[in-house]
């Protein structure tokens, strides 16, 4: 699981710097604003597991735009404030809606991509019923952003916009 997740991860990164390498100057700006978030559960550590990927030029914009002020996203103070809205705008529910409780394990960011690990203690992926992501959406009305959510082997994917913020996965 760990090695496939890596790909994925790794291919979406490379995807996001590509796009953003080969589009020129004007279109970085507005054109194209995506997120991936892969869901799974880690047999050997008993967690569901959550990792999201945003585009960094996407979270900086965000943030400028909420506080006023600019971010560095390798500093610990300013991931806090970056962890406050991945936490109220992003979350998974079971069958009676009870939130899953998901512990924040951390962040990374580079100039291109903002990565955020997430996981749900002694959690199976099946409990999920609900899941809801709003991160960024409500900023950019043409954010997309993409849920993998991987139960038993079986892969399912769900498409997330500024219309359509949660979804039940049955």
């Amino acid at each position: 699981m760990k090695l496939k997740r890596f790909i994925v991860q790794y291919t979406v990164a490379a995807a996001l710097a590509g796009a953003c390498a080969l589009a020129p100057a004007p279109l970085l700006a507005h054109n194209f604003h995506a997120g991936i978030t892969d869901i799974s559960y880690n047999e050997r550590s008993g967690s569901l597991e959550v990792v999201h990927t945003y585009m960094a030029h996407d979270v900086e914009a965000l943030l400028t735009n909420l506080y006023q002020r600019q971010f560095d996203l390798s500093d610990p103070d300013d991931q806090a404030v970056f962890r406050k809205v991945v936490e109220k705008q992003f979350w998974l529910a079971d069958k009676d809606q009870r939130r899953l409780p998901l512990n924040w394990v951390g962040m990374t960011a580079d100039a291109q991509s903002v990565t955020i690990y997430q996981e749900a203690p002694q959690t199976p992926a099946a409990k999920v019923e609900i899941i809801h992501d709003a991160v960024l959406t409500d900023f950019m009305p043409d954010q997309l952003n993409t849920v993998n959510l991987t139960v038993a082997g079986s892969l399912r994917t769900f498409g997330f916009s500024s219309k359509q913020s949660e979804f039940s996965v049955h």
